[in-house]
């Protein structure tokens, strides 16, 4: 597939799968940073060695780029199920993004302090350039709680949170099962949900949220931000 006709189906559909993406040794050093976290579900700053990888990472940067030119990543999460957390989220949109500091600017809403990260509801117009990337460092299905996309969503808008469950009903709904390796690419507005697992095991993902735009002055974004004080 062309590369124009892969970024007409991201805009028509809200996400576009590369499988087998990542080389086994990248995964592999992934493995072995993913244990050094802490709990599912932390955001990772720039000294993290998850992120220093990522950041190298020839296999996702290319791909990220070519559909979403300039974009660079601004911040990323680690994420694992397993029986001893085995939570599950409704239909909803991510929203927010994390910054160096607050300041208090038109279009910005909603702060709130998570881990000592300033955060934030920037201007839907940011939102709807931006997208998430998942990295599978597990195979993934129903059975240990893969997430579930509802397609088209993003071209919606912003969704007002108690017509999510209603929009992503009315909208074809993908079961986002995955393979260790595979690249999920997913536009930052669409209406997603991740059930509690059924057999809990460990199903590991990195999400990096990418951006190509620079925030208005003097918001930076706080990953950004981390690179240049420990540059």
């Amino acid at each position: 597939m062309l590369m124009n006709e892969i970024a007409d189906a991201l805009e028509l559909e809200g996400r576009f799968w590369v499988r087998d993406a990542v080389k086994e040794s990248q995964l592999t050093a992934l493995d072995q940073a993913f244990r050094q976290t802490a709990e599912p579900g932390q955001r990772l700053d720039r000294s993290s060695k998850v992120s220093a990888i990522i950041g190298s990472s020839i296999d996702v940067a290319q791909i990220t780029c070519s559909l979403v030119p300039l974009s660079h990543p601004v911040r990323i999460v680690a994420f694992d199920k397993t029986e001893q957390a085995n939570w599950g989220v409704p239909w909803h949109q991510d929203r927010v993004i994390a910054v160096a500091e607050r300041m208090d600017l038109p279009g910005f809403s909603n702060w709130s302090r998570k881990v000592g990260v300033w955060h934030c509801k920037p201007p839907t117009d940011l939102l709807r350039r931006m997208i998430f990337v998942r990295v599978h460092l597990d195979d993934t299905d129903e059975e240990n709680g893969c997430m579930e996309l509802a397609l088209g969503t993003h071209r919606l808008g912003t969704v007002p949170a108690n017509e999510a469950v209603a929009r992503a009903e009315a909208a074809p709904r993908e079961v986002c099962r995955a393979r260790r390796g595979d690249l999920l690419v997913v536009k930052m507005l669409t209406l997603h949900r991740s059930l509690p697992a059924r057999v809990p095991t460990s199903r590991r993902v990195l999400r990096i949220d990418y951006a190509s735009d620079r925030l208005p002055g003097p918001l930076s974004w706080a990953f950004s931000a981390e690179a240049r004080k420990t540059a």
